[in-house]
Order: C-alpha cells, then structure tokens, then sequence
C-alpha cells in the first residue's frame, strides 16, 4: 500500500501545525523515521476506515426502521463484523509491521559507536574506537557523519531513560544494569532536537539534547578537535577565568583536559563552547547564560546535582563564563 506523503500531510496541515520542526515523527529523515511514518499513517488510516464504518452503521441502526435493520443483529454479520473483520486487519497490520521493521534491524554495519549514558538530567557522551575505548567523551550534544549508519550504546546511570531522536528514529529505553543497542542514520546534514522520553523526575521536560549532522568530512575535522586538549588562551581574562573556574572547585566535578580540572560526576567541558546548548537543551550556550546557570542553577533547574555560585561577584561570574565560552 502506498501512500503519497504530500496528501496526507495536505490534508492535516491545518490541525498539525505545531508538530513541526527539529522534534517532529511528522518530518522524517532518516530510513528509521521513514518507517515509522509509513507504519502510523497506515495504522491511522486503517483506524479511520473502521471508525467511520463503524459509525455507519450506528446510523443506519438509528434511521432505519425496525424491520429493516435486522439483518445487523444476524449471527453471520456479528461472527464476519465481530471477529473475523478484526482479527484479518489486526493480523494484516502486525504482518506489515514486522516486514517492514525487520528491513532496518542488523542491516547496516556501523561506521560510528557511540555510548550515551543518561543521568539526572543530562547526557554522558562517549566516542568509541573500535576497539569498545573511549577516543573523546562530551555532553549533551551528538554529532555524527550524515547518510552514515551510527550505533548508540544505551545505558542509564541511575532510573529508567529513553532515547529519541524523532526525527531520526524511534525511542528505545535506556534500563540501570542493562545495554541497549540502537542503529541509525540521517540521510542529510542538520541539526536535530532529541529528549528523554521516560519519566524520569522532576527535570525530566528540561533533559534534552541536540543531535547534529554533519559531511563526513567535516565531522572527521570535528572529531580530531574534540579528542584535543582544551586550548589554554593567553588572554588574561580567560586565565583568570580558568583559575578562578579551578579555584571554585569547578574541576573536582568537570573534566576540562589539559587542565587539573578531572572530575567526572558532571558534563565533560573540555569543548563546552561549541556546543548548541548548556543544561542539557535548557539554555543557549553564550556568556550571558553560562553566567546566569552558575550563578543560578537551582533555579533554573531546581534539584540537580549542581549547587548555585550564588556567592560570586559579577567579574569573576564573566570572568569563568568567558573563559568556558572560549573552549571550543
């Protein structure tokens, strides 16, 4: 059965406007997406049929006379509408689903490995080599080579998570003490907005991510960047910064390699200016933001593990956030 997206699309632009855009089932792009479009429309309209066909038949029970409805209530017409009618479109549906599902599990080698551990409420990234060791780890943000199949190693550090990427694919759960493996693509370059999609306390609507496509060219360029060291600029407004960020005991939680700064219970900051967002998709990443969440973090994002530098003066607070803005 084929189904030609701009119809249906036409035909629910107006009730689904607001379900466009980077973290929309609606836009698919990636084969994985595709499916799954494919498979919904299907079932939805195969739903609607039965609706409406059901509903014709409620009116006809109303608004025709007695006599002339009675062959509704006749044993083979319930056993056909009842059980047989149900049970060949279920049977059909499941059949397809499996068709078309079993096409994309296994059937691409991965170019890419990459593990992504949730954690209340944010992501641990790490870029794996082939031999399962970690070349670069970062946060909350993915990149990957556009139009190549990448495999996600999913783990979770403490409660139940869920990986989505709806543009690109379907959820899968990410379980303490379980590994969860998940092969997909995007077949263009562009940036894509992933969130945790299992309840997962209090900020789990602020436990999103930004999963970034790029030319395989350029993503090998970025690779090598990231697997450096931060680099240590010489002006001395960012060396305050990183001293005062040492100083603080920023780096007994943060990593920033090349630095004594090793702590592991939070994002890895080595390149934390290049990237979209901080807090896990809550804010763009700039100085001005970077400022207001250390300063703030509990009260833009209340009961993470990260306490508020409330206690700061406003230089020093630039002073830190210029100097993470600087580490691209």
């Amino acid at each position: 059965m084929k189904i030609s997206r701009p119809v249906l699309l036409a035909a629910l632009a107006t009730p689904l406007t607001a379900c466009s855009g980077s973290q929309s089932v609606l836009e698919p792009s990636g084969p994985h997406a595709d499916a799954i479009w494919r498979i919904g429309w299907i079932m939805f309209t195969g739903g609607a049929l039965i609706f409406l066909l059901v509903i014709g038949l409620t009116v006809l029970t109303i608004i025709l006379p007695q006599e002339r409805r009675r062959w509704l209530a006749q044993q083979n017409v319930v056993i056909a509408g009842g059980i047989v009618f149900p049970v060949a479109v279920l049977s059909l549906l499941l059949g397809y689903g499996f068709f078309v599902t079993r096409g994309h599990v296994g059937a691409e080698e991965p170019t890419l490995r990459i593990e992504v551990i949730g954690e209340q409420w944010w992501w641990r990234v790490r870029y794996l080599d082939e031999s399962g060791g970690v070349r670069f780890a970062t946060a909350n943000e993915i990149r990957v080579p556009a139009g190549e199949p990448v495999e996600f190693i999913l783990k979770s550090a403490d409660v139940i998570h869920s990986f989505w990427v709806p543009s690109l694919a379907g959820k899968l759960d990410m379980v303490p003490g379980k590994v969860n493996t998940y092969t997909f693509s995007a077949d263009k370059p562009g940036v894509y907005r992933g969130q945790c999609a299992e309840y997962c306390g209090a900020q789990h609507a602020l436990m999103a991510f930004y999963l970034v496509a790029m030319e395989p060219g350029s993503f090998d360029a970025w690779a090598a960047g990231q697997a450096d060291p931060a680099w240590d600029r010489v002006a001395a407004e960012l060396k305050y910064g990183r001293d005062l960020f040492i100083a603080n005991g920023c780096g007994a939680c943060h990593t920033v390699r090349g630095t004594p700064a090793t702590g592991d219970l939070g994002p890895d900051l080595t390149h934390v200016g290049g990237r979209l967002s901080i807090g896990a998709g809550t804010l763009p990443t700039n100085i001005g933001t970077l400022a207001g969440w250390i300063s703030s973090t509990q009260h833009v994002k209340p009961g993470v593990s990260m306490p508020s530098f409330g206690n700061l003066e406003s230089r020093d607070l630039r002073a830190i956030a210029a100097y993470l803005e600087s580490l691209e």
